[in-house]
């Protein structure tokens, strides 16, 4: 089998994976990227915050992006997972799922997070739509409405601050007994910001878009829009594996140049940062791709 060699191997083509690609595209640097063309915020609708892209479908946004990338014809792209990447000396070699033979001087993760649904019947038809993460991607749209927090403790109780900008319709949702202080609950309760703690068995919806919570002694609730603080792991394990230290909060630890714990390693985009959003990926795989090819220079 012949080996093909690259400077960089991007793993991962969303946002993050395609602006580092660009960089270095335009550094005339020799790139893979490595995708499998199912990033995580796929069935969101549409993409806010992000300047000149305001409102566009996040795919359209990768699509386009894609194309851009593709002009440079050192970028090359393949369809498929990594499944393994070793160490050799001063070379990794990546493995993946069609069994490719690849080797490269450094390694980008893009690979993203993988969010855990609560368990919550039909939660995860609405994840992205209007269950939802981030009040400054989404925030603007359900301005106003009956609105929800999924969350609980301290949590739940900055959160909802945050979220009390956007509407006075706010009611926090523990799903169980609530771990919230009676000094938190009191401050809350000041701004019209209620608990309640019965236990969620489903979201009503129409195409992911929620008309009411039902619980599991019967009632309802109306709402409009919920956000939640969900669980995450890593999207891959391979950084782990190669030693990539990982912070308390879940995500690779990187330097202020994008550089994991492991040289030649670097890491971009949501698997390095609780900032998601499409704007913050592009950003960060833009430095990554300017660090990486001034490492390639100066041979660090």
């Amino acid at each position: 089998m012949n080996t093909r060699n690259f400077e960089v191997i991007i793993i991962g083509g969303s946002y993050a994976g395609l602006s580092a690609a660009l960089s270095l595209g335009r550094a005339i640097r020799k790139v893979l990227v490595i995708d499998n063309g199912k990033p995580c915020n796929r069935h969101t609708p549409h993409s806010h915050n992000f300047l000149t892209q305001d409102g566009r479908s996040p795919a359209i946004i990768a699509e386009t992006g894609k194309e851009q990338v593709m002009q440079y014809p050192t970028v090359q792209f393949m369809d498929a997972w990594v499944t393994e990447v070793k160490k050799e000396k001063e070379q990794f070699i990546v493995f993946t799922s069609d069994h490719q033979n690849l080797t490269a001087k450094k390694i980008l993760f893009a690979t993203g997070v993988k969010d855990l649904m609560p368990g919550i019947e039909s939660f995860d038809d609405c994840w992205g739509i209007s269950a939802i993460h981030c009040p400054y991607c989404h925030g603007y749209e359900y301005k106003g409405k009956k609105t929800g927090l999924l969350a609980n403790g301290d949590i739940a109780f900055e959160f909802s601050q945050l979220l009390h900008n956007w509407t006075d319709q706010l009611t926090i949702f523990t799903n169980g007994p609530s771990t919230i202080t009676s000094a938190q609950a009191d401050q809350l309760v000041l701004k019209n910001i209620f608990i309640v703690e019965k236990k969620i068995r489903k979201f009503q919806h129409h195409k992911g878009y929620i008309q009411s919570m039902k619980f599991r002694d019967g009632s309802t609730f109306q709402l409009d829009a919920i956000y939640a603080k969900l669980s995450f792991e890593q999207h891959s394990p391979i950084p782990e594996k190669l030693g990539c230290k990982i912070n308390e909060q879940g995500y690779i630890q990187i330097d202020e140049f994008q550089r994991t714990s492991i040289p030649g390693i670097y890491a971009a985009g949501d698997n390095t940062t609780s900032m998601r959003s499409v704007a913050s990926a592009v950003a960060a795989g833009t430095k990554a791709g300017a660090f990486i090819n001034h490492d390639l220079i100066s041979g660090n």
